[in-house]
């Protein structure tokens, strides 16, 4: 793992070091929001799976009786029962957070008090199997707004869930590793240089040493010397 391009300082190292432990704490706190969203993932996965077999199963039902009408009603008999919709609905769009992540969440209001009132036709013309088409399309509508708020929920943490992993990885084999490396390489250098530091004050406490027993020994003779002369003569 390369280092990173720095100065081998104590204020470097004590800055790496404080990074490094920013770094691991961010490291911890990414794997456990990325665990939780992964559950979370796979609890809306279930249960968006769940839906969608009702929808489809609602749907065919749906379809069937539709096809059935047609078949029994004539195209232009159809037509001028659908023409004119009796019933209309507003959805509103809302928000949540689920772990930092805005999903959203339908809701629906229909224009007419009567949330039954559906039929835009008179039961003379029309077939029985029209009518269960349509009450069944009805019913599944809430379902519908259900299955996709879930289905963007599920998009939405998927999404956030890759962006997790990816930084995890990043701080995991990247930045972890490359904070330890170079705060590894100072350290070594900042020994190696106290290493050096110290033999040279060995070196210079030796050869103060030396001076000083050179001295010592210089004024023994001087001293000798004076004495010779002193009591010699």
């Amino acid at each position: 793992m390369a280092r990173l391009n720095v100065n081998p300082t104590r204020m470097v190292l004590t800055s790496l070091k404080k990074r490094l432990k920013v770094a691991v704490k961010g490291h911890k706190m990414l794997k456990d929001k990325r665990d939780e969203l992964m559950k979370r993932f796979l609890e809306l996965a279930r249960e968006n799976k769940k839906v969608r077999a009702q929808v489809d199963d609602q749907l065919a039902n749906v379809y069937s009786n539709f096809v059935i009408a047609s078949a029994v009603m004539s195209s232009e008999v159809l037509d001028e029962a659908l023409m004119y919709p009796k019933q209309g609905v507003s959805i509103e769009v809302g928000k949540k957070n689920v772990m930092s992540v805005n999903v959203p969440v339908f809701d629906f209001t229909t224009t007419t008090d009567d949330a039954s009132n559906i039929y835009p036709y008179g039961f003379a013309n029309t077939s029985g199997e029209l009518d269960s088409a349509i009450k069944n399309l009805s019913e599944i509508f809430p379902s519908l707004l259900k299955l996709a708020a879930l289905e963007k929920e599920v998009q939405l943490l998927a999404a956030e869930i890759e962006k997790t992993r990816r930084r995890v990885n990043a701080l995991e084999y990247v930045m972890i590793p490359q904070f330890q490396e170079t705060i590894k390489y100072i350290q070594m250098k900042l020994d190696e240089n106290e290493r050096g530091n110290q033999t040279r004050l060995m070196k210079v406490k030796d050869m103060m040493v030396q001076e000083a027993i050179l001295e010592k020994v210089e004024n023994n003779k001087i001293a000798i010397e004076e004495y010779k002369r002193e009591h010699l003569n």
